[in-house]
């Protein structure tokens, strides 16, 4: 099934003369990124109720194309663009996180007006690599999100303990976040404590892991007035959120638990104090029953419908 047999309802589809006019101006005209980044039309960062909803795409740019058990899910750049183009014309999406490659394509297909672009900065340690723990940034850089009128930054901070070449990441990060707070553009930071575990690089996702992940990250850089976290939903998330008052948002990752145990983790943590909302991709990019509409008017309704904290007046579109 393609992306296009997806689309529910009137969304619109990026037919094959859209794809043939980007490919014309990739070609012919590279100077169409920078005007189609010049004519978007740009909103605030936050809207009434103060929650975010954010696309993922910036796995690509890792070499990370799985999805479950399909190691080449995300290997038809045509076919996430339809996804990501679906996904940001549902009620209640504020916006996409990707890579510039990713990012210049909506840009010339024209679905970026009134939403929120993050630029990942990406990184530079490839999974299964030898490098697999040398972070340093390979995308966007703060001047470049400035460039082009993005809304924020996301930075990835893996801290191994371990490897010695992990202060490398963490001074790097530090100017990173040093840069976006001299230029008052939010930077978004996804910290973990990562260790080598039978050859790869693995996660530690218990709760104080989390927590001193997120101490490490907040003392990033020479202020924190612009710094976001991105964080995992782990267990005791009641805890988790009261060694931080930054704002966060929670990530999605790829997940094989059934969809609705993956919601019902989100609604409980996005009803904490502090949690902003959700940074989804694979799992709602690529549902299990592929249904992208369904999949993303549901984390839409729990950002935007469900979670407290909420004045009486709701986002214009959300439903």
């Amino acid at each position: 099934m393609s992306a296009a047999d997806l689309i529910r309802g009137d969304a619109p589809v990026i037919g094959e003369d859209a794809f043939g006019r980007l490919r014309r101006l990739r070609h012919s005209e590279p100077g169409a990124v920078a005007a189609a980044f010049a004519a978007r039309a740009r909103r605030p960062l936050v809207r009434d109720d103060g929650r975010l909803f954010i696309v993922a795409a910036d796995h690509p740019a890792r070499g990370a194309l799985g999805v479950r058990a399909d190691g080449m899910a995300m290997a038809d750049r045509y076919d996430l663009l339809e996804r990501l183009a679906l996904a940001l014309s549902r009620p209640g999406v504020d916006g996409v996180l990707g890579t510039p490659d990713i990012i210049d394509d909506l840009a010339l297909l024209g679905v970026l007006d009134d939403k929120i672009v993050v630029g990942s900065m990406n990184r530079g340690g490839l999974r299964g690599s030898v490098f697999e723990m040398d972070d340093r940034n390979t995308a966007y850089d703060v001047p470049a999100v400035v460039r082009d009128g993005l809304d924020a930054a996301k930075l990835l901070v893996r801290v191994n303990l371990e490897d010695a070449g992990t202060v490398l990441t963490l001074e790097r990060s530090a100017a990173a976040v040093s840069a976006s707070a001299a230029a008052e553009l939010p930077i978004m930071l996804e910290p973990f404590l990562s260790s080598w575990k039978d050859g790869r690089i693995v996660n530690d996702l218990t709760p104080d892991a989390v927590i001193n992940s997120i101490a490490i990250a907040a003392g990033l850089g020479t202020s924190s007035a612009y710094t976001w976290l991105k964080m995992p939903v782990v267990r005791e998330m009641e805890r988790v959120m009261a060694a931080t008052t930054l704002p966060t948002l929670l990530l999605g990752g790829d997940t094989d638990a059934a969809p609705e145990e993956t919601y019902a983790s989100w609604d409980a943590a996005l009803r904490l104090p502090g949690v902003h909302g959700l940074v989804v991709g694979r799992t709602l990019l690529y549902p299990q029953d592929d249904d992208v509409a369904q999949a993303v008017d549901i984390a839409s309704a729990l950002v935007h419908g469900s979670a407290p904290h909420r004045t009486s007046s709701t986002p214009e579109g959300i439903r």
